[in-house]
């Protein structure tokens, strides 16, 4: 679905424009110049590559992949974490800190961890998870201290996870200027013989070309692959802070139940189950053990 938006969302802006740019007598081919295509993508990768350490390089490869793959932003992945939690923690009361340490230890060999595909094919979630159990079951701090540590963690990722995004904004306010520079290039090479009105009107059509395609590309591509990677991000750390409120709410003494619960409302109410939906799924989790 996600690569459906995607494409249809850039077929519909080019269509729209190159339909809008017939329809006024244009002909698509007069758009394409090799020369200011050579410009415009040129510079636009050496911006890319010049703003971008390679962490955020590698980073912003991810991200693109996952905006065309998507991201599961459905009430299922959500009522599906808060169920794992409610039976991770429920270990963890009934049997101790210490019984967990065989699910964390292994998560691909958990008899818990398995029941639920979209947790374990996710690892980031699983490796926050792991990491946020870890201390607690090891007995290196206090219960109570365990939910600054994860906020940190969390804080720490967020800003990882905004560099991408800010990395594409960049790009789409610096290529209204690169196709500037591909249209001065071509103004140049006009410039630079008079002779033949023909070939001059050609050389211009090839300047303003550049320009429109610097600023095409800003707002038709960069822009919206920017806000679709915070969209993402924004959506992956939901997941994150529902494992993070979670287990600071068990830690602090609440039950499994009660703790599950005040994650489901940090949900948005799109994906926020009831709390009746919510006492039944823990009613079958109870009835299945």
């Amino acid at each position: 679905m996600a690569a459906i938006l995607l494409l249809g969302g850039t077929a519909i802006a080019l269509g729209a424009t190159l339909g809008g740019f017939m329809m006024g007598g244009g002909k698509p081919m007069q758009l394409v110049h090799p020369g200011e295509i050579v410009i415009i993508v040129g510079i636009a990768t050496s911006i890319v590559l010049i703003s971008s350490p390679f962490a955020v390089l590698t980073r912003l490869i991810k991200d693109l992949l996952i905006a065309v793959k998507g991201v599961d932003t459905s009430k299922e992945r959500y009522t599906s974490l808060l169920k794992l939690l409610y039976e991770i923690l429920q270990i963890g009361r009934r049997k101790g800190y210490i019984a967990m340490d065989e699910h964390i230890g292994d998560p691909e060999k958990s008899p818990i961890f398995s029941k639920y595909p979209s947790f374990i094919n996710d690892p980031e979630a699983v490796e926050f998870l792991c990491s946020a159990l870890r201390p607690l079951v090891d007995g290196k701090i206090k219960p109570d201290q365990i939910d600054a540590i994860l906020q940190t963690e969390l804080k720490t990722k967020a800003i990882e996870s905004g560099h991408s995004a800010t990395t594409m904004m960049y790009l789409m306010d610096s290529m209204p200027g690169v196709g500037i520079v591909a249209a001065l290039m071509g103004i140049i090479n006009t410039m630079s013989d008079l002779s033949d009105p023909t070939v001059i009107a050609k050389k211009i059509s090839a300047a303003l070309s550049g320009t429109f395609l610097g600023i095409f590309s800003a707002y038709a591509l960069f822009g919206p692959l920017g806000v679709l990677i915070k969209h993402n991000n924004t959506s992956a750390a939901l997941g994150l802070e529902i494992i993070r409120v979670s287990i600071a709410s068990f830690a602090k003494g609440l039950a499994p139940a009660m703790a599950v619960d005040v994650s489901r409302r940090a949900l948005p109410s799109q994906v926020q189950p009831t709390s009746d939906e919510l006492e039944e799924l823990i009613k079958g989790i109870k009835q299945a053990n």
